[in-house]
């Protein structure tokens, strides 16, 4: 799905599996997938960039917001492209105490996708794009969202939805942190709010009626 000329959107809506949406953000010079989800579904992705006259080859960047299996398990199809790959140093030890399970379960074997740097809190340039980063704990313990002024374009991962929250029930899930990262994230001007699971919200002010929403609705459960 095409949201801008520099933006794409991957949306997964099967409700047989689960996985998560992945995001391609690019420019003239470089280009950034942004949770590549399952590798057992990442067909859709492959597919999608094949639409755009994209291959695996000419991603420069795979970012993930988070550790969890539905959002990293696809970078091992990336272990003989040229793309990086990084992720929060918080996300990766996590990885690294999952790995017997990760090996067993998936043929994730932390050894051989390590990332090649860890994100944090600033900006991250890759050629003429430009990201901020800010580390927004809760559902995992080093999420991170991702920002990109250029497009007003809020890349949530698990943090926030279309009106929902994160669970916080998983290792490292914390309700206080999470309502405090969503918080923090709903002062930024948005025009986009891309969530890794469900529906883009589209226009500011339908971004900032979804923070209030969820505000409202939520965070006396969370």
């Amino acid at each position: 799905m095409e949201l801008t000329p520099t933006l794409h959107a991957f949306l997964w809506t099967s409700s047989a599996a689960n996985n998560c949406n992945t995001y391609l953000v690019r420019s003239t010079e470089k280009s950034i997938l942004i949770d590549p989800g399952h590798a057992a579904h990442f067909d859709h992705v492959r597919d999608g960039l094949g639409r755009l006259g994209f291959s695996m080859r000419d991603i420069d960047l795979v970012v993930c917001t988070h550790a969890h299996p539905d959002h990293i398990e696809a970078v091992r199809l990336f272990q003989d492209a040229p793309a990086l790959f990084a992720i929060h140093e918080t996300e990766w030890q996590m990885v690294r105490d999952m790995a017997p399970y990760l090996r067993a379960s998936m043929a994730f074997d932390p050894d051989r996708v390590a990332p090649d740097f860890f994100l944090a809190e600033g900006e991250l340039k890759v050629g003429d794009i430009a990201l901020q980063v800010y580390q927004t704990p809760g559902h995992s313990p080093g999420a991170v969202t991702l920002y990109w002024p250029a497009e007003r374009a809020l890349f949530t991962g698990d943090l926030i939805f279309e009106n929902g929250v994160g669970r916080t029930d998983l290792p490292g899930g914390d309700g206080g942190q999470l309502k405090e990262s969503i918080r923090r994230m709903a002062g930024l001007e948005a025009d986009w709010l891309l969530s890794g699971h469900g529906n883009v919200v589209s226009g500011a002010d339908a971004v900032r009626a979804n923070f209030e929403q969820v505000e409202r609705a939520w965070f006396g459960y969370v």
